[in-house]
């Protein structure tokens, strides 16, 4: 059977795959997050090339019948994967104090939680997978971006356009400003455990990173009403 696609019949036959389309195929929240567990437990560790739906569905602890009852091909269970880790991680670690009042010490808090997310091992793993299939899955890298960095961009824009509006900030293109602040947090520690180098960010390497990054947005917009940091 091809993992990808084809014109293959793949209706269930087997007693497990009927009674996951008992009710409609795919229904059940727990069976598809058991099969994204295994899902990712096989990408994550062999990569999407080297990774089967057989490989998956054992370690899912279901039959090859069930995922296709929930996924249509490989493609289609990684790329629902990609939202699922995506979404989870957002939920995470773009979470920022609506209630706290110091501009500075929000950040921080968002800026630590960032990377600290970031530079978790499975965070890498699905990274370095996306990459690699981006090219000729150019659809998932777009899902990848939308549900990832375009939403940590869009929670943390709510947050500054906030501050703006009480006159804490001064900035004309919160997204823009954002964007930067995510990727000077992020600059100089994200490479190299990507690409696997020996001396991998250590906490101090992490905490200079976001100090870094939070100096170098207040002094650029920081309101003129208040004295710069």
């Amino acid at each position: 059977m091809n993992d990808i696609g084809g014109g293959t019949d793949l209706r269930p036959r087997d007693p497990e795959a009927r009674e996951a389309t008992h009710g409609g195929a795919g229904q059940d929240p727990e069976k598809r997050s058991q099969i994204l567990a295994g899902a990712r437990e096989v990408f994550f560790e062999r990569g999407f090339d080297a990774a089967s739906m057989g490989d998956i569905a054992r370690a899912a602890g279901v039959s090859k019948g069930t995922l296709y009852v929930y996924f249509e091909n490989k493609e289609d269970l990684f790329a629902a994967l990609v939202g699922s880790e995506c979404e989870e991680t957002a939920e995470r670690m773009f979470v920022v104090d609506a209630g706290e009042e110091d501009v500075e010490t929000a950040l921080t808090k968002l800026g630590f939680s960032f990377v600290q997310a970031i530079l978790r091992p499975s965070s890498i793993a699905l990274l370095r997978t996306v990459i690699a299939i981006s090219a000729k899955f150019p659809d998932i890298g777009r899902r990848f971006f939308e549900a990832g960095p375009c939403e940590g961009i869009s929670r943390l824009s709510v947050y500054l356009a906030a501050k703006v509006e009480q006159g804490e900030l001064d900035i004309e293109d919160v997204e823009q400003a954002a964007s930067q602040f995510l990727t000077l947090c992020k600059d100089g520690v994200t490479i190299p455990a990507l690409v696997g180098a020996p001396d991998a960010p250590d906490p101090a390497a992490v905490e200079k990173s976001v100090q870094g990054a939070v100096r170098v947005f207040m002094r650029a917009y920081g309101s003129r009403r208040r004295p710069a940091p």
